[in-house]
């Protein structure tokens, strides 16, 4: 079931004893739910055991039993939101890319999308074309899974990092001329955009590509890969599928690598959830709350058996460190990248980004923020494959989200 109600996967029993598997939104929850033929994946694996357990007032299971009838087996409450799911799946329309929507007070997933998707109701008949199919990879939860460069959203790590090298952003000043060369490295702001004079918070804002390269060379590799695994790069995540995102430099690399990874490009790569991780930290003061799918068991009788509980996962930065990471990530929004998220009735903070991932410059769109900034309500992290930059193809996605959260 979703936490709003809707039945997600169940069992239909038919009179000549036949049973079926059903899957009501079909496509919509397919990576995240999962499916139960060819194997088992998503919730129907994790939550297997609890969905074949009874709780079954006893003396139906005795009645039952004396039938020779199975005893139903209890519910699984999912933390997903059937509304904000169906919301986000629309929005990313035929794209491909993936959607996570968390409650960073309490870790509850809300949303999990992952294209391309596949119709767990017939899953068994296109089995051989959904395996054998590596251009789509639709069997692939992206969200959890995929593997991308963070693009500019990974300048929050980079803010982090000269925040905790220098103790504030105050007395920064970069010229942008919109490229920055160093040892025969150029790097380019997006589209050749000269910003001219900017402080650290404009810098963040029109995600000045120039300026953070500047920044990644003053702090070095071995400052930067601390910082980023501090952010759990290439660390466990509390999750019980997951890719482990990388990162690479050190204090020997070069001024080349430094750059480049310092705006978000070089080797690192990141997994949207992972990145909703990060942003679901700073929205909760710096804390990691445990991201889980499981809200609560319920026998068939309606009673609750099991209740999961929000836990503490770790501090990935102090109190005010993720504040100070909050107002940068405002002023995106306020008047940077992501302004088409300002004034609508609600406050949000986020970060923009274009990940190139090949050699003609083209790049998925990122964005990474949350809603009600000063009492957090809701986190996104969004990527859409190939889709230009993060106020193109991502930020209307996330408006989307937060549009069906506080108006639907």
């Amino acid at each position: 079931m979703s936490a709003d109600g809707e039945v997600l996967a169940q069992t239909n029993v038919y009179e000549d004893g036949t049973e079926e598997r059903t899957y009501p939104y079909a496509n919509i929850f397919a990576h995240v739910v999962g499916y139960d033929t060819n194997g088992k994946s998503g919730l129907e694996s994790e939550a297997n055991f609890q969905l074949l357990t009874s709780h079954e007032f006893f003396l139906n299971q005795m009645k039952n039993e004396f039938k020779n009838q199975k005893n139903t087996g209890d519910t699984v409450v999912t933390t997903l939101n059937a509304d904000l799911q169906a919301t986000a799946y629309n929005a990313l329309g035929d794209r491909r890319g993936a959607v996570v929507a968390i409650e960073p007070s309490t870790g509850k997933i809300l949303v999990e999308v992952s294209k391309p998707d596949f119709d767990p109701n017939t899953i068994a008949e296109n089995w051989e074309t959904l395996i054998n199919d590596s251009s789509n990879s639709s069997l692939l939860n992206r969200a959890t899974n995929g593997a991308y460069p963070p693009g500019s959203t990974f300048k929050v790590v980079t803010a982090l990092d000269y925040f905790r090298t220098n103790g504030t952003l105050e007395g920064f000043s970069y010229l942008c001329e919109g490229s920055i060369t160093k040892e025969d490295h150029t790097i380019t702001c997006y589209g050749g955009t000269v910003h001219g004079q900017e402080d650290f918070y404009s810098a963040f804002a029109n995600s000045c590509n120039s300026a953070f390269a500047e920044i990644g060379t003053m702090l070095g590799g071995g400052s930067l890969k601390e910082t980023a695994e501090d952010l759990l790069f290439n660390k466990s995540l509390p999750l019980t599928s997951y890719k482990k995102s990388t990162f690479t430099l050190n204090s020997k690399s070069s001024v080349a690598e430094i750059m480049q990874t310092a705006i978000g490009q070089g080797n690192t790569l990141v997994s949207p959830m992972h990145m909703a991780l990060i942003t679901s930290a700073i929205a909760n003061g710096g804390e990691l709350m445990k991201p889980y799918l499981i809200d609560s068991i319920v026998s068939t009788d309606g009673d609750t058996v099991k209740t999961t509980d929000p836990e503490s996962y770790k501090r990935l930065m102090s109190t005010s460190e993720a504040d100070l990471l909050g107002k940068l990530m405002k002023g995106v929004v306020e008047n940077g990248t992501a302004s088409a998220l300002n004034g609508r009735g609600y406050t949000v903070a986020g970060k923009t980004g274009s990940a190139e991932f090949d050699e003609n410059g083209s790049s998925h769109s990122w964005f990474i923020g949350y809603s009600n900034v000063d009492n957090p309500d809701l986190v996104v992290a969004i990527i859409v494959e190939n889709g230009g930059t993060g106020s193109e193809a991502a930020v209307p996605i996330a408006g989307s989200i937060f549009d069906a959260y506080y108006f639907d």
